[in-house]
């Protein structure tokens, strides 16, 4: 495997439990950094790039997401391997599930990056998703809230899908 980052920002403790859990599953060689005050100039040392946010209410991105959005966009990303995961709340927020990865995904789709990872929905109830494209999530969506049960045979699924292009 290539040298690996997950990148994320987490305000209540899930978002850095399912990147730990995701660190700890990969192994040697993957560093999980929030994305609190990182320079875009660290991502230089990696070429994938796990990208892990929160949703907030209807559709707000993670405040440390918020914060390094801006930034991150401008990071050379061209010919990273890059997937997402995403929390959300399936019922409280069925209109606006896992939208955070959406909304980065739209940001950098266009900056060269492989994105991989992408899942059916099928195992999944919500209403709507800005991280939905073609019947399909563009990456790991949890609900810790609703479906933590779900949470580690969701993650050994989608690692075992996406290991092999990291």
């Amino acid at each position: 495997m290539r040298k690996t980052a997950i990148l994320y920002g987490s305000s209540t403790g899930n978002t850095e439990s399912v990147a730990q859990t995701i660190e700890e599953k990969l192994g040697n060689g993957v560093s999980k950094i929030n994305v609190d005050g990182l320079s875009i100039t660290d991502l230089n040392d990696y070429e994938n790039l796990i990208i892990g946010v929160s949703t907030w209410g209807i559709g707000d991105l993670q405040d440390d997401w918020e914060g390094f959005l801006p930034d991150f966009v401008k990071a050379d990303l061209n010919n990273k391997t890059i997937a997402f995961f995403g929390l959300g709340d399936c019922e409280s927020y069925s209109d606006s599930f896992v939208d955070a990865m959406g909304i980065i995904y739209d940001k950098i789709k266009d900056s060269g990056c492989k994105v991989i990872g992408q899942i059916d929905t099928e195992d999944y109830s919500y209403d709507a998703s800005v991280s939905e494209i073609d019947g399909k999530l563009i990456g790991l969506a949890i609900d810790e809230d609703n479906e933590s049960d779900k949470t580690e045979e969701r993650i050994d699924r989608w690692l075992e899908q996406i290991m092999s292009q990291l």
